[in-house]
């Protein structure tokens, strides 16, 4: 008999974090975590999330074990850009298929109950988050800040009545050996086409670096499916998450006839330093990992990478993306991850693969009407 049940309180909330770590314990494509960001993303007081949305985490127990969890994820945000009348569910786990359904179903009335018509999931919270069902590539780890989850999560969703709405793809590129000639090449006759210039993020003007990266991440992403616009909060709250990784020389700014109109962000892939931990903790031994992360990582993710919609077309992505790979290089890094594209995004999945990287790894959104 599985029973689910509203965390309610700071014992419950320690063990719906908790599961993740216990569950996956041994298993070597698992990245813990770190505990403390996990506990973040719940926290009203820490997470900007909460100024225009609601998360309400379940616990499911038989005989008292824990034996799966999942969040139902209320965001005025989403509903009010793109007319939806929907919630989503993230923050999924489930022993069984059983204790599954069990767990959709307690969102599913949750979501009926606030008078929404849909569950779309997963996003933990938002699409930012890490977002998706992994459906294949199961043997590879994942990069930082993209979910992972079991071969048999998708087939639970489905038999509670999802079905597919999106994928999101996640492209490989080996900057040491595969893609680099033409890569270059690429790059340069757009180069010698337009008077472009690339420049590093400079850190000691940070505030006005990240005042230009919500302005472009706004204007670019304005129309991508699913992409709810952020708010001076939570782009505070990202880049003082990422500050304390990035490493200026892969965040860049094009400016074209002396206007900033893209950008890319490739982030230190710190998920090599959190497998190290084993437990999502800093101590006693993570923190030496992270002291050394400069040794450690080989590989990054670029994870923003966009051009103002009346310059696109011309190219501009992929001196980005050959400027990255020169800065990653640099950085002792082998290769890295281009993630997440929507698989409808023609023109920027025509440019990564151009580029010389591999579609190797597929998440996909589910959604069911109520």
């Amino acid at each position: 008999m599985v029973e689910v049940k509203k965390v309610a309180t700071k014992r419950d909330l320690t063990r719906f974090i908790d599961y993740v770590y216990d569950k996956y314990r041994g298993d070597p494509t698992f990245v813990p975590p770190l505990r403390m960001g996990e506990f973040d993303k719940l926290n009203p007081k820490k997470n900007p999330f909460f100024e225009h949305g609601r998360i309400t985490p379940y616990l499911a127990e038989r005989d008292g074990r824990v034996v799966g969890r999942i969040a139902c994820v209320d965001n005025d945000a989403h509903n009010e850009q793109f007319g939806d009348n929907l919630v989503f569910f993230g923050f999924f786990e489930a022993e069984d298929e059983e204790v599954a359904g069990a767990l959709f179903g307690a969102v599913e009335a949750e979501a009926r109950a606030l008078g929404r018509n849909a569950v779309r999931g997963p996003a933990n919270p938002t699409m930012d988050d890490g977002a998706g069902f992994q459906i294949d590539a199961f043997d590879t780890k994942p990069y930082i800040m993209m979910p992972q989850n079991p071969p048999q999560y998708l087939g639970f969703a489905e038999g509670a009545g999802y079905a597919k709405i999106k994928d999101l793809y996640a492209w490989h590129i080996d900057i040491e050996h595969g893609a680099t000639e033409r890569l270059e090449r690429m790059a340069d006759r757009v180069r010698k086409r337009y008077d472009i210039v690339v420049r590093p993020a400079e850190m000691k003007n940070f505030k006005r670096e990240v005042g230009l990266l919500k302005h472009l991440y706004t204007v670019a992403w304005e129309e991508n499916w699913g992409q709810v616009r952020g708010t001076d909060a939570e782009f505070d709250y990202l880049a003082n998450d990422l500050k304390m990784i990035l490493e200026p020389e892969l965040a860049l700014f094009l400016e074209y006839k002396g206007e900033t109109v893209g950008l890319s962000i490739t982030i230190p892939d710190i998920n090599q330093v959190l497998a190290r931990t084993g437990n999502g903790r800093l101590f006693p031994t993570g923190i030496f990992h992270l002291l050394n992360r400069k040794k450690i990582i080989t590989q990054g993710r670029l994870a923003i990478l966009g051009v103002l919609p009346e310059y696109r077309h011309k190219g501009f992505e992929i001196v980005l993306i050959a400027e990255s790979a020169r800065a990653g290089r640099k950085l002792g890094y082998t290769g890295g991850e281009c993630s997440w594209v929507l698989e409808d995004n023609d023109a920027m999945n025509r440019g990564i693969e151009a580029a010389g990287a591999k579609l190797y790894k597929t998440y996909r959104m589910v959604q069911k009407a109520l």
